[in-house]
């Protein structure tokens, strides 16, 4: 998905501590999301996300059938680490641990 090639409205790359490949989908209306992105900020992470609810179109279609795979339900935000691990809601505790904090 070329996702990170857009405006920061819709999404961006954070750089930070590489703890592996970490992907949040989130709404930019969205307390929890905003939460979420916090907290990987602040714990100096790397990683990418994406306002779904900016993008149209294909990229919008493309972001909720990734984040149907991981969150059948597509509630957000959706944080997938490695591609194995997802981790539905703020789940601080969940978060740190799954990056190793």
């Amino acid at each position: 998905m070329s996702l990170f090639n857009q405006n920061k409205e819709k999404g961006n790359h954070v750089s930070g501590i590489d703890r592996g490949k970490v992907m949040m989908y989130g709404l930019s209306t969205c307390v929890w999301c905003k939460k979420t992105k916090k907290l990987l900020t602040d714990l100096g992470v790397e990683f990418d996300y994406v306002f779904v609810d900016r993008l149209e179109g294909d990229e919008e279609k493309e972001a909720i059938e990734e984040v149907r795979l991981y969150n059948p339900s597509t509630s957000f935000p959706t944080t997938i680490i490695n591609g194995e691990k997802t981790i539905v809601g703020f789940k601080e505790k969940e978060i740190r641990e799954a990056l190793g904090f």
